[in-house]
């Protein structure tokens, strides 16, 4: 598990995923839940529209999910607000998954999606804290040099939160389930933009 860091919206951790159906998790706002039935009910919510398993089965997520734990390239992990599931983070080799034959992979390359999970309440500033917390996880690997990640074209919300954090857009690439804006973040771009955004 990451150590917490905090923020003014809170503090953010972030944990290996357990795809398991017998893993659960006691949430303090219910009681226990496996991990794959929480993520169920995120990704195929409406505002998850953009993680293509809208229409997924639990099984499905359990099988989707058991696969990522079962592959050598690819993690995936439940992220915390306060104590609380909050987010999806998943990381994986670039060279191996999503992204191969369709760029020139470099050294110290690392793929990440993060997916927040649905609320009724807005809290200012939080999906920007998660994906600086998502960041920050990922560059305390020493050997990662650089983020590299591809959302939808259309995801104009993920394409102004990926620029805050130090994201510069490469190009319009066409993979199998959707056109992608390829973009890229080294360490130094993000130490660069988070520290503009903290004065």
């Amino acid at each position: 598990m990451s150590t917490p860091t905090g923020s003014p919206t809170g503090t953010f951790s972030i944990r290996p995923l357990d795809p398991s159906p017998s893993s659960q998790l006691r949430s303090s706002r219910g009681g226990p839940i496996a991990d794959t039935e929480l993520l169920h009910r995120w990704v195929t919510d409406p505002k998850a529209a953009f993680w293509l398993m809208q229409d997924a089965k639990l099984q499905d997520v359990e099988r989707e999910y058991m696969a990522i734990a079962a592959a050598g390239h690819h993690d995936a992990f439940i992220g915390l607000h306060d104590g609380e599931p909050a987010f999806l983070m998943e990381r994986y080799d670039p060279a191996h998954v999503e992204l191969v034959g369709l760029y020139e992979p470099e050294p110290g390359d690392v793929g990440m999606h993060f997916l927040t999970a649905p609320s009724d309440v807005r809290i200012p500033g939080f999906t920007r804290a998660v994906i600086t917390t998502v960041m920050e996880f990922l560059f305390a690997d020493p050997a990662a040099r650089r983020v590299v990640v591809e959302p939808d074209v259309r995801n104009k919300a993920v394409h102004a939160l990926n620029e805050a954090v130090g994201f510069v857009p490469e190009r319009v690439i066409q993979k199998p389930e959707k056109q992608a804006l390829l973009s890229f973040c080294t360490r130094e771009q993000f130490l660069a933009a988070t520290r503009v955004a903290a004065v």
